[in-house]
Parts: C-alpha cells; sequence; structure tokens
C-alpha cells in the first residue's frame, strides 16, 4: 500500500475533457465537416461503378505501380470479396484508411522536415512520437468518442494519431540522410532554404518518406479496424460481429479481406516508393 495520497490523475483528465467538450464544440464541429465529406467522396468514387469494374482500375493502377503478378493478385482478390458479398464494407475500409493516410501526410510530412531542422525540435517532437505509439491503440477510441460521437470521424482521428509517427519519422531520417556535400554545394550557389529543401532535400529523401508512408496506411488499416468497436463500419465490423456472434466462418471472411487489401495497399506503395527511387 502506497505511503503517499493516490495523485488524482484521472479526475484532472476528466476535467481536461469535460472542459474540451464545453469550450471546443465548434471546433470539433469543423472537424466532423472536414473528415466527413472527404470519407464520403472516397466511398463514392468506390462504388459508383460496378464491384468489377471498380477491381479492373484498382488492378490497373496496380499494375503500373509495380509488376503483373501483383495486378492479378489485386484483381482477383477484390473480385473474391465481392463474391464473399462484403464490397460495400471493403469500400468502407478502404476510404477510412485513404482518410486517414491523406490526413497523416499533410500533417506527418511538414513535422517532420520541421523536425529534421531543428535539434530541439526533433526531441520535443520524438518524445511525443514515442507515447503515440507505446500507448494502447485501444486508448484512443475513448477521447474520439467523447469528442466526436461514434461513426466515422472518430475512427479516422484515432488511426491518424496511431499511423501519423512513421512518417514523421522517416521524413525526418530521410532529410537528415542526404549529403551534406549536396548542401554544401546549394549554399554555395546561393541556394535558400526553400531551393534547398524542395530541390534536394525532398527529391532524394523521397523513398523514405514513401516507406513511411506504407507504414502508415499498415498502421491506419489496423487502427480502422479497431476502430469498428466505435462504429466506424467496414470489415471490421464484420470481425467485431463474428467475434460477438462466436461465428468463425464469418469471421474468417472478414479477416481474409482485411488481409487481401493489406497486401494490395502494401505492394502498391513500396512499387511507388521503388519507382520513384530508381528515377
Amino acid at each position: 500500500m502506497s505511503v503517499l495520497p493516490k495523485i488524482p490523475l484521472d479526475q484532472w483528465v476528466n476535467a481536461v475533457v469535460s472542459w474540451m467538450q464545453d469550450n471546443l464544440k465548434p471546433f470539433f464541429h469543423v472537424i466532423t465537416n472536414i473528415i466527413q465529406p472527404i470519407v464520403d467522396f472516397f466511398q463514392m468514387i468506390l462504388t459508383i461503378l460496378p464491384p468489377a469494374w471498380t477491381a479492373v482500375i484498382i488492378a490497373f493502377i496496380a499494375l503500373v505501380a509495380t509488376r503483373l503478378s501483383i495486378s492479378l493478385f489485386t484483381l482477383i482478390g477484390l473480385l473474391l470479396i465481392d463474391n464473399l458479398g462484403y464490397w460495400h464494407e471493403c469500400s468502407e475500409t478502404l476510404a477510412l484508411v485513404l482518410t486517414a493516410t491523406i490526413i497523416s501526410i499533410v500533417i506527418g510530412v511538414p513535422l517532420g522536415i520541421l523536425t529534421a531542422k531543428s535539434n530541439r525540435w526533433q526531441k520535443f517532437i520524438i518524445l511525443i512520437l514515442d507515447f503515440m505509439q507505446t500507448m494502447p491503440a485501444f486508448v484512443y477510441l475513448i477521447p474520439a468518442v467523447f469528442f466526436f460521437a461514434l461513426g466515422a470521424v472518430p475512427g479516422v482521428i484515432a488511426s491518424v494519431i496511431f499511423a501519423m509517427p512513421p512518417t514523421i519519422r522517416l521524413t525526418n531520417l530521410g532529410i537528415r540522410e542526404v549529403s551534406k556535400d549536396l548542401i554544401e554545394a546549394a549554399d554555395a550557389f546561393g541556394s535558400t532554404g526553400m531551393q534547398k529543401l524542395i530541390k534536394i532535400q525532398l527529391p532524394l529523401a523521397k523513398s523514405t518518406i514513401m516507406a513511411g508512408v506504407n507504414q502508415t496506411i499498415m498502421l491506419s488499416l489496423s487502427m480502422v479496424v479497431v476502430a469498428s468497436m466505435i462504429g466506424a463500419g467496414g470489415l471490421g465490423s464484420v470481425v467485431l460481429q463474428a467475434i460477438t456472434r462466436l461465428e468463425v466462418g464469418k469471421g474468417f471472411e472478414g479477416g481474409l479481406g482485411i488481409v487481401i487489401i493489406a497486401i494490395i495497399l502494401d505492394r502498391i506503395t513500396q512499387g511507388v516508393g521503388k519507382a520513384r527511387k530508381s528515377q
């Protein structure tokens, strides 16, 4: 038994959450109005055509980004998902993952650049990233539900928090790995900081940044599945229903769909990163 009285940390956190709920409602409403249309847009794109046509288009994208074998796997995998009757859930999952990934990139790349430019900022941001990555994923669902209720938006928010660190870390790493000789040569020619960033550092760091984006996509997919517990929908809800009802077959089908999507997204992003590296 502790000699000192218990620190009321839970009460402090509850007080902060209550204050945010009472005073930051307009801010949360704005975020909802930004995220929900993006999710709806991606879902509309994925469902506007018959599933077979959409599968062919995605397979063609895979062919351009990677190679024929991956394209064939993409086509067969997506047609299998449609055959099992989970195309709508598949489109929901892809919409959530793509939205979370875009937000992670928009926020993460600038933060990675800031981290690479300043050692002080690096120490501070890396500390926060360590906290974000070691916190259990389920914990992120609690404030997301409090601030954004149930549905796709809190699922995207939780996914962004959980999946953004690799983009920041590898953007920082990629920029810092650029040869100092090239930077000195650019300085000798009178390049500004922005010119060095856009014309030298970011192009040379593209492969490393894409590796971070790849990890972010994978983590987003894993978190979107967990977020089905707060009404995010998608294939994660299929797995969750199977668990609650002890339907092993249905759970296997939902899990197989998630694996297919994970492999497709992983191979496409790896192919894009390799293509850019070879250029």
